[in-house]
Parts: structure tokens; C-alpha cells; sequence
């Protein structure tokens, strides 16, 4: 017998090989020639050597088995297998999409761990004399691994202590390690009195607790308001889980929601908690993997990616702010975790819940077609009242700011907006201003010649970045605080002085990101020297949330519920908890309205909704303030009079009369290459190499919302076809197709299936 193997190369088969002792089973690792490299795959099947397309003369042997026994079992082996056909990505590159970058090089995951525990004789008169009395964070993560033996360094990582300490701690003989079997973790444990549930909120947790009873998959929407108490019913349907000592899988669509979830979650049961998200090292993810495997971990906090793990014995997905197209993948394997969670939750026969409040057309029509069962929240929990709206005519005049220049800037903030900021904070609460753009402005030009600072790399505008409370203390570090920068490539330049055309100093910036709104309400409202009562501002976005913990400082400073202003991009609108936010203010709700995508109606709808919903969340009366140019928009107004539900049904309305997703299916095509040419004869070939007679709407060549990026030219199709099963049998044979034509070389090909934009 031969043994196939999948490889993690973009091939389309299995490939061949001898083995020259014992036939390792499926499901093992194993290490592979392959042209001039080794490579490590997995066995996934076993063939005689007369089914082989290879000659037996150039059949290569296996190097060596690495495991001792299957890790991969069969649901593994089917997920995989699925995600393949339906996202038409080679077998082996989507198995090594699902597995953390050390399962992949071989690491060793015996069932046998490290566990630390404190040696004999250290008591606290040895400990003093070892670490130094000013280490209070040593003498802590001692305290810890001493409160807790035989602990695993995943289990001591997430109370706290630090892989620094543990290993100075083995150094000075304070802790000894040693291996030893996993032993099933202790049962979890209510350590808080569960909240009453309003009607709505028991017949939704009678529904996915009928699902949990029966043993049976069932796909469940949870619509409902911001507010409305989510969240207390995935904590109740947990329980009974958990009390199956089954495991629960929590997906969320930012990094930054991890800790908050964790907090709830951890303050509900005792039980171990793992969280895991994209910004853990190999380490973290490959300890993470083994906790989910071993049935280690009970309740796990994570963010797409962790879908693909192997559990133990999972019982219950649940997918919060399922709307976000976070939980879509742009590169590589470009699949959709809420669609990839319901295909989980049928292998597994458990049910999936997606939570939120500003479902997705798609998943409207789920609810529909009867594929989706729908439990509605229309209350907010504990009779909180809901924010009351207000729109406020940016034509009617905005405040004025002379800075320390004499210059006047206009703050781009109205009177009234003003004023109703001023007297949420004097009443002690806070404030959160949403402005989806960071950086100080999104264009630079010059007001002599009109030359305009653009990306080399890319056919887009470089975003001004500054920071004017922080000065280069010499030229090498100007680029610190003032430079421009490039959100697609990442291209960065230092600032100019004068205009590199024709040299005129007259440099101005247009349109403002969260940077400038920053710089503009300190100026209002935190100058020192112009404000009797200065109040703290916060900027939360990318630029302002980078390395490990920025974004627990920032939590854990708002939660103190002392008066400040939050101004932040999209990461404040996903379902964080802010009771002491009583304000919100929509700073710019027209761009989201006037963008070329059909789906940005429904996704500035989405945006709007959530971020309201962050205010009067602990039973005061929230308020939302939507400046806008256009108060007459029918599409704003809509949503506001008659909230996200009508305005939806609309959109769909809209959706089928045009005959787009979805009421139909789409599939995007996209060729980038170095020239223009090139890439654009790859998609006339694509498209070329359809069946004269088919069934679809195809539009190509067109362009890709970016032209250029990063020095590559894109080019895009796109398919609309009425019947799902139709264009994925054309696709099945047509996508490898159009990989081996002669257009097609030296371009990069990709498929998405379902995409969310084009």
C-alpha cells in the first residue's frame, strides 16, 4: 500500500508515496521529499500501488513518521474536505490554514505537559532571600505558582504570570517542572447567581436549550437590541453545557472584545477559560490548540481562526455581533466563519447561535427560508430605555478654534454638539465620539500648485499622521509623530515641509480622522489653560491600541466610569460595555450613504445602530447625536424613525428587485500582476474559458476597488448566478481550468466565494 499525502503547496491533489516499514495510519503528521525541500503533511488516505497515476519508479519514500498516533480524526478530515470543495482552495493549503504555524513544523503534541509546582523547601523566609524585595511581580507570579501546583504554563500564563519569571524561577531552584498525563479539569462551577430573564429572553433560552437536550444541531439568530441582555442568555445556555462537562466555543470579531468577554464569562463560572486571537505567539496558539484538544479548556474566547481547532467534546458555538464582516477572510482561504460555524454545528450535532443586533441581509434571509430559527429581543434588559436620536444639520454652522497660533481651524463640530458634550460630562458621565477614520487628515495638498500627496506603492492617498502634543526631539524622529502613511501597504514618509512640486510652503490638509478630532476637543475640553474643569480624553483605534495589553489599559481606565471622552473608529461599536456612556456622537454619518458599494446602506446601517447602542446601557436615558450635511437623507431617516428591522426589509426588497446577494450567488475572480495588461488578460482568459451557454451574469474585466496596491495591479469578474449548486458544478472543473491557462502565468489567481464588497 501507498500512503497520500496532503501538502501544504497550492496543488489541487494528494500526493503519492512508498513507505518502507509500517504503514503509519491516517491522520498522522509525516515529513516528505518534495522536489528539492522537505515538506511535513498528513496522511490522508492509503491506496494500492496499481490505483497511483505515478509510475512506481518515481514514487519517492516517506523521511519519517512524527507522531505516534492519529491527531487528526475524521471530522477533522471532513471539515477540511468541505472547506476544499466549497471554497475551491487546494485540500493541503486549507488543512494548513486550520492548524496553528507549529503543528505545521512538526511540534511534539503528546498528550504529556510541563507542570510547574513550588520546590519543598521554599518557604518565605527561602523566597526572600532569592528575589529581590523590590520585585513585587515576582514575589506575585510566585505567590501564584504556588497557590496553584502542577499547573501548566498555558494555565499560569493566563492568571498572570509571566514565561520571564517562570524561567528565572527554575533557575534559582524556587520552582521544579515535570511531565505528566493530562487529568480532566475540575467540573465548572456557578460562582454567580444567574439574572431573571424577561419572556423573550426565556422562550429564546427554551429554544437553544431544547437543541442542547435533544443532542441535535439547530441554527438559531438572536436578534436583539443593543442592550437587550445577549448576552445573560448565552451565560444560561452555557451552564447547562458545561454542567454536561461539554465545552464552549465564544467567537467574537475584534481581539479587543476578548478581555471584556473573559471577564463576564470568568466572573459566571468557575471553569478554565482560554482565549485566543491572532495577536498570541506560535507558543500561545500551539498551547491553546492542546488545551481545546485535551478537553483542557472549558469555555474558549477566540476569534475566527480558532474554529478550525479540534475539541474534545464541544457542545455550543455561539457567535457574537454575528452581522461583522470581521468574520469574513480576505486572503487565502477566504471563507465566512458564521457559514463555516453552522457547517460545524451539523458534523457535530450542536446548536449554533449568532448573536446580534443588526443581522445581515443574508441572515434575514436564512430566517426566511426557514435555514435559521429567530428568537426576538425587542426590549432592553432590566427596562433600560432605549437612546433617544437626533440628527443635527451640519449646514447650520460648526465652532470655531483659534490655536496657539492665532489661526482659527474649524473643529467640524456643531454648537449644539458642543454644548450637549459640555453638559454630559459636568453631569459625571462619558462621552464617545465615532469618527470611522483614523489618522489626523486623509488628504495633503498644496494650495499653490494642487499636487496631492499619494502612495507610490498603491493608487491611493496617503492619510496625514500627527501628533501635535509630542515633538521630534531631532530630525530621525520626526517620523514618529509626523509623517504620512499608507493604510493599504503600510508605505510611510516623513512629512514634507514644502511642496516637493514647486516648493511652496503652503501645505494644507483636508477632512479630518480621529488624530485631528483628538487634537480638537482637547483644545474644548482638556486644555489646562483654557478649560476650568479639564476632562481626560481617550483615542482608541489602531494607531493608538498596538502591543500586547494597550487595549486592557484602555478598558480598564474607561471602566473606572469617571467623566471623559472616548473618540475612536469602528473597534468602539462592537459590543462593548461602557455603562457610565450616556452620550454618543455620530461625527460623519453621510460618507457610509454616498459610497459605490450597494452593500454600504446596510453596513453604515449596522455601524450606526451598534455604536448608538453603546449609550444608556446601565438604565439612564442615552442620547445619539448624528451630524450630518444631508438631514434629509430618506435612507437616514428611515433608519432612525423606524429602526434597523424596516430598514432592512427595505434593502432586501431593494436587493431582489436588482437581482443581487441575497437573492443570488456571487463569485469574485481576481488577477493582480505586475502590469495592467497582464492582469487583465488573465480575467478576459477566465472569462473566455466559461461554457458558451451558461447561465450566469459575468462581469469582467473591471476594475478592483484599488487599481494598485503594494506595486500590483488588480483586476476582477465577477459571477452572479441564481442557482448555488449550478455555478459551484461550473466552478468545479472551470477554476483549475483557469489556472493552467497561458494567461494565467505569472498572475496571481484567487477565487472568493460569497464576498462581501467588489
Amino acid at each position: 500500500m501507498l500512503i497520500q499525502v496532503a501538502l501544504p503547496v497550492p496543488l489541487y491533489r494528494l500526493f503519492d508515496y512508498r513507505v518502507a516499514d509500517v504503514l503509519p495510519p491516517i491522520g498522522v503528521r509525516v515529513k516528505v521529499p518534495f522536489g528539492r525541500q522537505e515538506l511535513i503533511g498528513i496522511v490522508a488516505n492509503h491506496v494500492h500501488p496499481d490505483d497511483s497515476d505515478v509510475p512506481q519508479d518515481k514514487l519517492k519514500s516517506l523521511i519519517c513518521v512524527i507522531d505516534d498516533g492519529p491527531i487528526f480524526d475524521e471530522y477533522f478530515f471532513k471539515l477540511a474536505r468541505w472547506l476544499s470543495s466549497y471554497y475551491h482552495y487546494p485540500l493541503g493549503d486549507t488543512m494548513a490554514v486550520m492548524l496553528p504555524t507549529l503543528i505545521k513544523a512538526g511540534a511534539d503534541v503528546s498528550d504529556e505537559v510541563w507542570r510547574y509546582r513550588a520546590v519543598a523547601h521554599a518557604d518565605d523566609g527561602f523566597v526572600k532571600g532569592v528575589l529581590s524585595k523590590t520585585a513585587k511581580k515576582q514575589h506575585a507570579d510566585f505567590a501564584v505558582i504556588r497557590d496553584n501546583p502542577n499547573a501548566t504554563k498555558h494555565t499560569l500564563r493566563m492568571l498572570g504570570v509571566t514565561e520571564r519569571n517562570l524561567t528565572l524561577f527554575v533557575q534559582k531552584e524556587l520552582i521544579e517542572c515535570h511531565t505528566a498525563p493530562n487529568t480532566p479539569p475540575l467540573p465548572a462551577q456557578v460562582v454567580q447567581k444567574p439574572l431573571t430573564l424577561n419572556n423573550e429572553q426565556r422562550l429564546a433560552l427554551t429554544q437553544i436549550s431544547q437543541s442542547i437536550h435533544d443532542g441535535c444541531y439547530q441554527g438559531i439568530l438572536l436578534n436583539g437590541v443593543t442592550g437587550s441582555g445577549k448576552t445573560e442568555v448565552y451565560l444560561q445556555a452555557m451552564e447547562q453545557v458545561l454542567a454536561q462537562g461539554r465545552q464552549v466555543l465564544i467567537m467574537v470579531p475584534e481581539i479587543g472584545l476578548t478581555p471584556q468577554s473573559r471577564e463576564r464569562f470568568s466572573a459566571r463560572f468557575g471553569a478554565n477559560v482560554v482565549v485566543l486571537h491572532s495577536s498570541l505567539n506560535d507558543k500561545e496558539r500551539l498551547s491553546g490548540w492542546q488545551a481545546c484538544r485535551q478537553g483542557q479548556a472549558q469555555i474558549i474566547i477566540a476569534t475566527r481562526s480558532a474554529l478550525f481547532y479540534l475539541f474534545a467534546n464541544l457542545g455550543l458555538i455561539i457567535i457574537d455581533e454575528a452581522h461583522d464582516t470581521s468574520f469574513k477572510q480576505q486572503d487565502h482561504l477566504r471563507y465566512h466563519a458564521c457559514d463555516v460555524a453552522l457547517y460545524v454545528g451539523v458534523l457535530k450535532q450542536i446548536p449554533v447561535v449568532l448573536g446580534t443586533a443588526t443581522p445581515s441581509l443574508e441572515q434575514i434571509k436564512l430566517v426566511r427560508d426557514g435555514k435559521l430559527h429567530e428568537c426576538k429581543l425587542t426590549k432592553r434588559a432590566g427596562g433600560a430605555i432605549p437612546p433617544t436620536f437626533r440628527l443635527v444639520d451640519m449646514r447650520m454652522g460648526t465652532q470655531w478654534q483659534t490655536d496657539m497660533t492665532g489661526e482659527s481651524r474649524d473643529t467640524e463640530l456643531a454648537h449644539q454638539t458642543v454644548q450637549a458634550v459640555r453638559e454630559t460630562l459636568g453631569r459625571g458621565e462619558q462621552v464617545l465620539m465615532f469618527l470611522n477614520r483614523r489618522g489626523y487628515a486623509p488628504i495633503l495638498l498644496c494650495g499653490a500648485c494642487g499636487w496631492q500627496a499619494d502612495c507610490v506603492r498603491c493608487s491611493s492617498h496617503l492619510t496625514l499622521h500627527k501628533n501635535p502634543f509630542k515633538k521630534a526631539r531631532h530630525a530621525n524622529e520626526q517620523y514618529l509623530y509626523d509623517y504620512l502613511k499608507c493604510h493599504h501597504c503600510g508605505y510611510q514618509v516623513v512629512t514634507p515641509k514644502v511642496c516637493p512640486s514647486c516648493y511652496s510652503p503652503n501645505l494644507v490638509h483636508l477632512g479630518q480622522g480621529t488624530g485631528q478630532l483628538y487634537e480638537r476637543l482637547h483644545g474644548i475640553f482638556a486644555n489646562p489653560q483654557t478649560v476650568q474643569t479639564p476632562y481626560p480624553i481617550v483615542q482608541i483605534d489602531r494607531d493608538t491600541v498596538r502591543g500586547k495589553g494597550a487595549w486592557d489599559r484602555l478598558y480598564e481606565r474607561v471602566s473606572t466610569g469617571e467623566p471623559m471622552i472616548l473618540v475612536g473608529t469602528q473597534m468602539l461599536a462592537k459590543g462593548h460595555h461602557f455603562p457610565n456612556v450616556t452620550l454618543v456622537v455620530i461625527v460623519n454619518a453621510d460618507s457610509g450613504f454616498l459610497s459605490p458599494d450597494f452593500r454600504s446602506p446596510e453596513h453604515t446601517a449596522q455601524m450606526i445602530m451598534q455604536v448608538a447602542g453603546r449609550a444608556g446601557r446601565a438604565g439612564r436615558a442615552g442620547e445619539v447625536l448624528i451630524q450630518t450635511l444631508n438631514p434629509d437623507n430618506p435612507l437616514l431617516l428611515d433608519l432612525i424613525r423606524h429602526g434597523y428591522d424596516k430598514f432592512a426589509h427595505d434593502l432586501l426588497a431593494e436587493r431582489y428587485g436588482l437581482g443581487l446577494p441575497p437573492y443570488s450567488h456571487a463569485v469574485l475572480v481576481r488577477a493582480d500582476a505586475h502590469r495592467l495588461d497582464v492582469a487583465k488578460n488573465a480575467i478576459i482568459g477566465a472569462k473566455n474559458h466559461l461554457p458558451q451557454a451558461h447561465p450566469f451574469a459575468v462581469l469582467a474585466p473591471i476594475d478592483a476597488p484599488m487599481v494598485k496596491k503594494n506595486n500590483r495591479f488588480h483586476v476582477q469578474m465577477l459571477i452572479l448566478a441564481k442557482e448555488r449548486k449550478v455555478l459551484h458544478d461550473v466552478l468545479a472543473w472551470w477554476w483549475q481550468g483557469v489556472l493552467a491557462l497561458p494567461s494565467s502565468r505569472g498572475v496571481k489567481m484567487a477565487i472568493d466565494i460569497d464576498p462581501v464588497g467588489w
